[in-house]
């Protein structure tokens, strides 16, 4: 049961008998809690005992840690110790600090050759005309800017199956209409970077193979005019792209009834679809997590790793993202990278960062939030660690900025923000048309067009929020599966769920609020 992290380390995962805490490497000087440590339990494979209370996930010393030194999990290093550390201590934020230290990028000292999968994989998907492969089937409603939100809003209210199920009554093939809202669009420099990722962003969506058409509505006076956010990401008003404006229609109540007969309009044509066996390598899975905790980078993470590892061998893309959940850890990244290029890419990205939180008077530790640290997570550099199990031990093809359309097949990284709704805008932006999300707290998340498919990394929280989570990785902890079995199931289960099995956030109807595009610009 071992991570990729955990092999590229040579550690051996042990759990020390009768007590359930887990050692993920030979030169960690802390083991991770499985259940409630009491002061007075001894740990015998440790030869330690504890001394204090420790919950769940959290960690525990196993010799002495002197101030300034080094405290490592998974063999690395996810900070320096603030205070003396005796054995058997509670190990997190009251003693454990961040601090400088030096990463062996090796750029491509660790690529690998891709072995191809065996046996073929596929899953039953919509191939669009252009021979795009789509997942879902919707019709989107995309804003230039906020002031148009609440007509976008009405316009796909009117298609909701739960209020009018008579609308889509004679549309079975049509997923639904969903509206894609923001708040920005205007008060934003014409000719900003904020501008570029915000166009960037609509005109991946406006031609997202999730999408049979789409609908794009502004007000007419906003900074964001449709005309040259069109032509910026060379689309135009065509069958499937129609564009207008709330002044040009005549106001609020025509611009609504203009959108629901241009709607009435499109539907018949995407109900023509029809479902075929396609190869796997049309997956591009956008991978996520949130709400993580101690167990993330040992139950669900490394499955999910395990999957994009058979998904990579069947053609497929998996997207990395979150770029200050790999700080601290972009050296194992950089190690598999295909090129020296791509690995400096990489850490270009990482030097933005930096930059960026430095002229803004913030810190790249802002990241974890009180619930991860509340889960047993104390740093970035260990919330990182964990956060790249994601990745598999797949090499890294391509390296890409927010929003871009991702090309290359394989293991890429997108830069993103950590926070999980403008990170996945991103990543479907890119082309994802599945996304895979862990979590150990309990997000509540969806992603429309694209399906979101959850991980659990406890059992504690599968039977918890048992209709939120789509998978139970908590069964790595449990010791009744390994990480590469349960990777196996999940690699099916996406192979069904792009094939139109509806995941637990599409039954509860997440997606619309949470697409969130990236504002880097000074609004005025």
């Amino acid at each position: 049961m071992l991570s990729p992290i955990e092999e590229q380390a040579t550690g051996q995962v042990v759990a020390s008998p009768g007590v359930r805490v887990i050692r993920l490497h030979p030169d960690d000087n802390v083991v991770v809690s499985l259940d409630q440590l009491v002061s007075g339990t001894v740990i015998a494979a440790e030869g330690t005992t504890v001394s204090g209370l420790i919950p769940p996930g959290h960690k525990m010393a196993t010799r002495q840690v002197e101030p300034g030194e080094a405290v490592r999990r998974y063999g690395q290093i996810i900070g320096f110790a603030s205070q003396a550390i005796r054995p058997g201590q509670h190990v997190h934020s009251h003693n454990i600090a961040m601090g400088e230290f030096e990463r062996d990028y090796a750029y491509g000292a660790e690529t690998r050759k891709t072995v191809p999968a065996p046996q073929p994989a596929f899953f039953d998907g919509i191939v669009r005309a252009d021979g795009r492969v789509a997942t879902r089937n919707y019709i989107g409603i995309l804003t230039s800017v906020n002031c148009s939100a609440t007509v976008a809003r009405a316009i796909a209210d009117h298609f909701r199956r739960d209020i009018h199920p008579e609308a889509l009554a004679a549309f079975p093939l049509v997923d639904g209409v969903v509206a894609l809202t923001h708040g920005t669009g205007c008060g934003i420099d014409s000719e900003g970077e904020g501008l570029e990722i915000l166009q960037r962003t609509l005109g991946g969506y406006a031609c997202h193979p999730n999408f049979a058409s789409v609908l794009v509505i502004g007000l007419g006076c906003e900074t964001n005019q449709i005309p040259k956010l069109l032509a910026t990401q060379g689309l135009k008003d065509s069958g499937t792209l129609r564009s207008y404006t709330i002044q040009d229609a005549g106001g609020t109540t025509k611009a609504i009834a203009r959108g629901i007969e241009l709607v009435q309009e499109l539907l018949p044509r995407a109900n023509e679809v029809k479902r075929q066996s396609v190869p796997a390598s049309h997956l591009v899975i956008g991978l996520q997590c949130g709400g993580s905790d101690g167990y993330s980078g040992i139950s669900a993470n490394p499955v999910l790793g395990a999957a994009v590892d058979l998904l990579v061998a069947h053609g497929g893309t998996a997207i990395l993202s979150e770029t200050p959940e790999i700080y601290g850890a972009e050296h194992l990244l950089t190690r598999r990278a295909q090129t020296a290029e791509i690995g400096h890419k990489l850490v270009a990205r990482i030097r933005w960062w930096e930059d960026y939180c430095g002229r803004n008077g913030a810190q790249m530790n802002n990241n974890p939030s009180a619930g991860n640290k509340a889960g047993g997570l104390t740093t970035v550099l260990e919330k990182s660690l964990g956060g790249i199990a994601k990745a598999g031990s797949s090499n890294l093809t391509e390296v890409y900025e927010y929003a871009q359309a991702v090309k290359a097949r394989g293991l890429v990284f997108m830069d993103t923000p950590g926070y999980d709704p403008i990170s996945a805008t991103g990543q479907v932006a890119g082309g994802a048309n599945l996304i895979c999300f862990t979590t150990g707290r309990g997000s509540a998340y969806g992603c429309a067009p694209s399906p979101s498919v959850k991980l659990a990394t406890n059992t504690a929280l599968m039977r918890r929020q048992a209709d939120d989570m789509d998978l139970n990785c908590g069964e790595v902890l449990d010791g009744t599966k390994s990480i590469q079995e349960l990777g196996a199931e999940l690699f099916q289960l996406l192979l069904e769920t792009a094939s139109g099995r509806r995941s637990r956030s599409e039954l509860h109807g997440y997606g619309q609020n949470e697409f969130v595009p990236w504002q880097i610009s000074v609004i005025t």
